[in-house]
C-alpha cells in the first residue's frame, strides 16, 4: 500500500485516523476556505478535493486524504465562527434546532490526477440551552464549524445525532475506509 498522508492538522481528524490502525502522516493543504458556493454538498466536496489535490502535488507516490466538513441550519452554511460575535450568533441559531453536519472526503492518488472522494450527512439536534450557558460557550470551540465540539465532554450542546458521530467530528471513517479500498 502507498504511504498514506492526512492533509489537515486537525486533532479530532488525526485522532479518528488513528482508529483504522494504519500508519500515515500528516502535511496541512493550507488551503483557504474561503469559497462562496451556498451549497453545503458542493462545498465540502470540492475543498476536500482541493486539500487532497494540493498536498498530492507534492507527494506524488502517496495517498492524501483531504477533508471538509461544514454545519448547514435554516437555510445557511455555519464554518468556524469568524470571531467572539460570531460565535454567539452561531449558537443561538443552532440552540435547540435540527441541523445537518456535511463532511466531503476526498483521496487522491497519482499526483492527484484520480480522485475518489464522498460525502457524508449527519442529522444533529443542539440542546436548548440558556442563554446565559450559551454565552459561556461561546468563543470555546472557534476552530469548529459550528462553533461547538460534540466530542469535547465538557461540551453539552449535542443532544443526538442520527448518522455518523465521527462525521460529525469531522473525519467519517466508514466512507475513508471505502475510499481506500476503491484506491487500492
Amino acid at each position: 500500500m502507498r504511504p498514506l498522508i492526512l492533509a489537515s492538522a486537525s486533532p479530532q481528524r488525526r485522532r479518528l485516523l488513528k482508529k483504522l490502525g494504519l500508519p500515515f502522516k500528516i502535511v496541512p493543504s493550507r488551503v483557504g476556505e474561503n469559497i462562496p458556493e451556498k451549497n453545503p454538498r458542493r462545498l465540502v466536496l470540492f475543498l476536500a478535493k482541493k486539500k487532497a489535490r494540493a498536498v498530492a502535488k507534492r507527494y506524488p507516490g502517496s495517498m492524501v486524504l483531504g477533508s471538509d466538513t461544514v454545519v448547514y441550519c435554516q437555510g445557511e452554511i455555519l464554518v468556524k465562527p469568524r470571531n467572539l460575535s460570531d460565535s454567539r450568533r452561531i449558537l443561538n441559531l443552532l440552540n435547540g434546532r435540527w441541523h445537518r453536519v456535511y463532511t466531503g472526503v476526498a483521496l487522491a492518488v497519482d499526483g492527484g490526477k484520480k480522485v475518489y472522494s464522498e460525502i457524508c450527512v449527519s442529522r444533529t439536534k443542539a440542546r436548548r440551552l440558556a442563554p446565559e450557558r450559551l454565552l459561556s460557550l461561546a468563543g470555546k470551540h472557534m476552530d469548529k464549524s459550528g462553533s461547538y465540539a460534540m466530542q469535547d465532554r465538557k461540551d453539552p450542546f449535542i443532544e443526538k445525532v442520527i448518522g455518523g458521530k465521527d462525521n460529525v467530528i469531522g473525519l467519517p471513517l466508514s466512507a475513508v475506509r471505502r475510499l481506500l479500498k476503491r484506491a487500492k
